[in-house]
């Protein structure tokens, strides 16, 4: 398992991918089939990868969060058969895996194993908890990114008037709109548990010095308030459609600039 490295899951998602836009303009069962497998392949070393290599923040958080989405993939393109499903999720996934491999890694830290995540019992275990909210909540974020990228493809393409069976296969703007919703009922209250819990690490005494400037604490507080606008407009206002597909849009940007930044960890790899 030390044997394989990113480059082996990245080259099988990009097979994948490739495959994917070919059956996008000559559809063939067959480019269907080979891109699953080449899916399985690198999620399958994408997982080896995890268990075995230590990983440093915030390198590791891009390749869990895209494991996570790898997963999401393969689950909907089997069950999504007749829709270009990995057309939108295997992009993120190459996207988060390649900002794993340019974002510098954090100095002075030892890293940590996936196992540690899930591990009990120490002083540690909050800061596990912490990091393990925010993932679920990053999760959220990234599908209803993905559910508003569809919507306003969709829209458009209703607008332009183009005929039914040509070119993207996707979910009516009904389906997708309400897979947008889902994903934002889910990630706003893990990602408002995650900060909460968060702020009270932030004075327990095993945490290093985090002040109230450091640039993710600042990124994940404005990415919060973007949530918790999106929200209120939902909820007060209304707000459906076009105009929440842009706001979960401009959420994931946000998400992605908070993931790049650094962000003190402890010598035990606890975020």
């Amino acid at each position: 398992m030390h044997g394989i490295t990113q480059l082996c899951f990245t080259a099988s998602y990009t097979l994948a991918l490739t495959l994917e836009v070919w059956h996008l303009f000559r559809p063939r069962p067959v480019f269907r089939l080979l891109s699953l497998g080449w899916s399985g392949a690198g999620l399958l070393a994408h997982t080896l990868f995890l268990a075995a290599q230590p990983l440093a923040w915030p390198a590791g958080w891009m390749l869990l969060l895209a494991w996570i989405l790898a997963v999401f993939h393969l689950l909907g393109t089997v069950h999504h058969r007749r829709l270009e499903w990995g057309v939108f999720v295997l992009p993120l996934v190459l996207g988060l895996v390649a900002g794993a491999y340019f974002v510098p890694s954090q100095e002075g830290t030892n890293g940590f194993q996936v196992r540690d995540l899930v591990s009990v019992g120490d002083e540690r275990f909050w800061g596990r908890v912490h990091a393990g909210v925010i993932l679920l909540a990053s999760v959220g974020i990234c599908v209803g990114f993905l559910a508003g990228l569809m919507y306003l493809i969709q829209s458009y393409r209703l607008r332009a008037k183009l005929l039914p069976g040509q070119g993207l296969q996707l979910m009516s703007l009904e389906r997708l709109e309400a897979m947008n919703r889902r994903a934002i009922t889910w990630a706003f209250p893990l990602l408002t548990a995650g900060v909460l819990l968060g702020v009270v690490l932030m004075f327990h005494p095993y945490k290093p010095a985090v002040g109230w400037s450091d640039p993710q604490v600042l990124g994940t507080g404005a990415l919060w308030l973007v949530f918790a606008l999106l929200s209120f407009l939902r909820a007060a206002r209304h707000l459906r459609g076009r105009q929440v597909a842009l706001w979960t849009v401009a959420a994931f940007v946000l998400l992605v600039c908070c993931m790049a930044l650094f962000h003190p960890v402890d010598p035990g790899g606890a975020p």
